[in-house]
């Protein structure tokens, strides 16, 4: 797809990552609907001409509600980037219920909501993109509810796909390897355990973008990104 004017929903906007990926996007000329929870640090941001959107995506209603204000601000949506997310660590025995359905809501029911959004007012050619990650590949001790989660996502996204062709729209799962966003540090529950040195959110986002922009793209795994 042609990145150049194209309306592009970006969810978890106010991350790290979700930012890099934003800036990229409006340095190629795409026009912008960005999402997050607080609405100051999206326009932290400071992309010209982006709209800014509050929205909590566990609740499927805002997920319709977003959709809806890009395609009245842009008059339509060609693509959704979704880099919404949170993580947790620990045992099993020790997780409890709440980091569970907090896990879930966020990482796939979300992703689910905004997509059942998004879908009837995508062109054919569009895309949608959901950020999974190396963990939905390999699972990790103290790391398999959200390794769960994510894979949860990673399946959602193959069986979706196969769905979206029917109407000549793209779904993308992407799964970079450990990123250096910060993010271990902002764990809902738990102790992060001792990674490598991650990418940088930079290097992931240029990946993600290049993939936008291609449409023999069909899936993003690890190895991709180098």
């Amino acid at each position: 797809m042609e990145l150049n004017g194209s309306s592009i929903v970006v969810a978890g906007a106010s991350g790290v990552l979700g930012g890099e990926i934003a800036q990229r996007l409006a340095a190629v000329g795409a026009r912008l609907t960005l999402s997050g929870r607080s609405v100051d640090s999206l326009r932290r941001q400071q992309i010209a001409d982006a709209h800014p959107v509050v929205a909590d995506l566990r609740d499927p209603v805002a997920s319709e509600a977003l959709i809806g204000a890009a395609n009245a601000a842009h008059g339509r949506v060609d693509a959704v980037v979704n880099a919404a997310g949170v993580v947790a660590f620990g045992a099993v025995e020790d997780l409890d219920s709440d980091t569970l359905e907090e896990l879930f809501m966020t990482n796939v029911f979300g992703a689910i909501f905004l997509s059942q959004a998004a879908l009837p007012l995508l062109p054919a050619g569009g895309t949608i993109a959901h950020i999974s990650g190396v963990i939905a590949e390999q699972n990790f001790p103290g790391m398999a509810a959200y390794g769960a989660s994510k894979a949860a996502l990673r399946s959602f996204n193959e069986g979706f796909g196969r769905e979206a062709r029917r109407r000549k729209i793209r779904v993308l799962d992407i799964r970079p390897p450990h990123t250096e966003t910060g993010l271990v540090n902002r764990a809902i529950a738990g102790t992060a355990p001792t990674f490598p040195q991650g990418l940088t959110p930079g290097a992931v986002a240029d990946v993600v973008v290049a993939a936008l922009g291609d449409d023999s793209v069909s899936d993003v795994p690890s190895s991709m990104f180098g």
